[in-house]
């Protein structure tokens, strides 16, 4: 007579759904890595800081239900990154802004900043669509919408 031991089952887990941070950190991963593309960064730790900065410096510029808007389009993160920052006293004009971050970025020259900050908000106004961008730049100083990636075509009287 043969006696068979019992093998042990084995059991295939279940597929796993994606949890909402996941989701949440792929979009911040997608956004940083548009933008280390835009901006030809050579990691997308480099984009990310950048985006950041960028962000942050956006997030004092912004405000009301643009600022509320704004944050609920991007993925948690970066709007995290908008709503905690608090609102600047008085408006930069976007000559003001660029030099203001590059005073956040080590190693940064208006003309790197420049770069850096159209990287990021090129990116921001394709993710975050023509209307919303519009909205944004009738709240900030002229010269952004070049910042964004728009023309400023100037208006006739």
């Amino acid at each position: 007579m043969t006696v068979t031991t019992p093998q042990p089952r084995t059991t295939i887990p279940a597929p796993s759904r994606p949890t909402r941070e996941a989701a949440e950190d792929a979009g911040w991963v997608a956004l940083t890595e548009a933008v280390r593309e835009a901006g030809q960064y050579p990691t997308r730790a480099e984009a990310e800081r950048v985006t950041r900065i960028v962000l942050s410096a956006l997030g004092g510029h912004v405000t009301g239900d643009e600022r509320v808007a704004l944050a609920r389009a991007l993925p948690r993160t970066a709007g995290r990154v908008i709503a905690s920052q608090i609102p600047a006293a008085h408006p930069l004009t976007a000559r003001e802004f660029v030099e203001s971050v590059a005073t956040r970025i080590e190693g940064s020259t208006p003309a790197t900043a420049r770069w850096d900050v159209s990287s990021v908000l090129s990116v921001l106004s394709t993710h975050i669509g023509e209307d919303l961008t519009t909205q944004l730049l009738t709240q900030l100083p002229p010269g952004f919408p070049l910042l964004f990636g728009r023309a400023e075509l100037a208006t006739t009287a």
